[in-house]
């Protein structure tokens, strides 16, 4: 019976019951002590989060401490990962019972934005997440990069040590760029990941890149320049493998420089996984995103949010300098009406022309153009799944 269902937090006594919830959803993969191990860390500070039918957990789900560029700021972000229900549990509103528990907890980390990659978006959109971007693997043929140049440019070998480093410049490109979607991952992971013999990571004074292996090709993980030539070497690193990798699949921006670069187009079939975002608390994810330089907006909004409460409201949404701010407002029969849905991808850069046409977004349209260019801005993407 549903009554005995609750929200719990997932426990490390709960562990055998989550892996065998895995397990049934996703099939069998993995080393489960590998497993265990990671999930300890989310079980330390409150991360996961479980349904339970009496003493038994029957659905749980993951919370990543992330930060996520929008505007070329960072937003803090709440990714959620590894969402499993029982199969004899589904249809039985488990999994929404589940993902309002972790909506809550996400507010409580204080986190304004919630991200993830849908399984399926009927579940997902019912709770307010709608599509904000593409994760874009494209491939190239390594010849066309092994020749790209950047020969005076000063490479060397990157490890654990120098995990603040790529942080670091990762966000100076990101920040000049006015990047929309990218993540920061926490410190310790990225530490992880350029430690491991299975990643080449080099690093330049102005960029970086991490590549592996993909069976007997080499997959771009993330390739970060802050110039030209920096680009061109990096590029040319990665292709200098063309001996034996034919190709190289690289996950980028949609409109990174290495398209204008290489000499013949990448893979027509370029793979795109779409992942969705909501907004956890409006006025604070405003107030942390950026807008375009030179918008200034003014306009009254109405946001009727269902499953969180205090966003539904009234408001005031100011654009000036780069800047935003929502604050509360007086009752107006000229406001822009949106749901969490409407607001998730107005956030994200949809115009609003295309919100109207989905029933996203009602109300004056006077402010369209205003609004569009204050939230337009580069395609939002991410580079990594989670």
């Amino acid at each position: 019976m549903m009554d005995a269902l609750r929200v719990v937090d997932v426990s490390e006594a709960d562990l055998d019951s989550v892996w065998e919830v895995r397990l049934r959803s996703f099939g069998p993969g993995g080393d489960k002590d590998e497993w265990r191990k990671d999930a300890l860390r989310f079980i330390e500070d409150g991360r996961y989060v479980g349904v339970a039918d009496g003493a038994v957990v029957v659905a749980a789900a993951r919370i990543w401490p992330f930060q996520q560029w929008w505007g070329g700021r960072r937003v803090p972000m709440a990714g959620i990962a590894g969402v499993v229900v029982s199969p004899e549990y589904r249809g039985r509103g488990v999994g929404s019972m589940l993902m309002r528990g972790v909506l809550q907890r996400s507010v409580e980390m204080g986190c304004p934005l919630s991200g993830l990659y849908p399984a399926t978006t009927v579940l997902y959109r019912h709770l307010g997440y709608e599509f904000g971007g593409g994760r874009y693997k494209f491939s190239f043929q390594s010849s066309d990069l092994r020749s790209l140049g950047g020969k005076g440019v000063t490479l060397r070998k990157a490890g654990r040590e120098d995990a603040q480093l790529v942080i670091d410049l990762a966000s100076k490109v990101h920040e000049g760029r006015r990047s929309n979607g990218p993540l920061i991952w926490p410190l310790a992971q990225v530490e992880s990941w350029l430690e491991d013999e299975t990643n080449f990571a080099y690093v330049a004074d102005d960029g970086f890149v991490v590549y592996n292996w993909s069976e007997q090709n080499l997959s771009v993980d993330e390739l970060i320049a802050g110039s030209e030539e920096t680009t061109r070497a990096l590029w040319t690193t990665v292709g200098s493998g063309a001996s034996i990798a034919r190709t190289v699949h690289a996950y980028t921006p949609p409109t990174d420089p290495i398209n204008l670069m290489a000499e013949h187009e990448a893979d027509s079939t370029a793979n795109v996984s779409r992942w969705m975002l909501r907004l956890l608390d409006a006025p604070a994810a405003i107030a942390a995103r950026g807008f375009a330089s030179g918008a200034a907006l003014e306009v009254d909004v109405r946001i009727d949010d269902p499953d969180l409460p205090a966003n539904t409201a009234d408001w005031h949404l100011s654009v000036a300098d780069g800047s935003g701010s929502l604050t509360s407002a007086q009752q107006s029969g000229d406001a822009l009406r949106l749901g969490p849905r409407g607001l998730a991808a107005l956030y994200a850069g949809t115009p609003l022309n295309t919100l109207r046409s989905a029933g996203l977004a009602t109300g004056p349209s006077t402010a369209d153009q205003a609004i569009d260019t204050a939230f337009g801005g580069p395609t939002a993407y991410m580079l990594d799944f989670f």
